[in-house]
Formats: structure tokens, C-alpha cells, sequence
């Protein structure tokens, strides 16, 4: 039986350049990031509310 990260299905952040790599994956309410050159320690997950914040504050540049 496959696990939960193994079901998700990570794309590459728009944020990430050659060296600093994360993966985010969407989950039903949350979203799901892991540092893509660790995949096996796992990933975080943020309420969907709390990534789109993040996010909208990074294109604002408040952060």
C-alpha cells in the first residue's frame, strides 16, 4: 500500500531556482512542501488559507 506522500503529486515551486529546489503538492485543504533533493524525510503540510498568505505575501514582497 502506497503512503500519503507517495500519492501526492509534487510539481517544482516556481520559486525554486538550480540549487534551492522545493516540490509543493495540493491536498484537499492543505499543501503539501518538501525539499526536493530529500524527498525521503518527508514534507510539511500548511492549511490552504495559510500557504495562499505566504504565497501572496511573497508576491507582494512583505516578507
Amino acid at each position: 500500500m502506497e503512503s500519503l506522500a507517495e500519492q501526492l503529486e509534487f510539481r517544482t515551486s516556481s520559486y525554486s531556482d538550480r540549487v534551492n529546489c522545493v516540490e509543493v503538492a495540493d491536498t484537499p485543504g492543505a499543501t503539501a512542501v518538501r525539499d526536493s533533493q530529500h524527498r525521503k524525510l518527508g514534507h510539511l503540510e500548511f492549511p490552504t488559507s495559510e500557504w495562499t498568505a505566504f504565497v501572496s505575501g511573497l508576491h507582494s514582497d512583505r516578507f
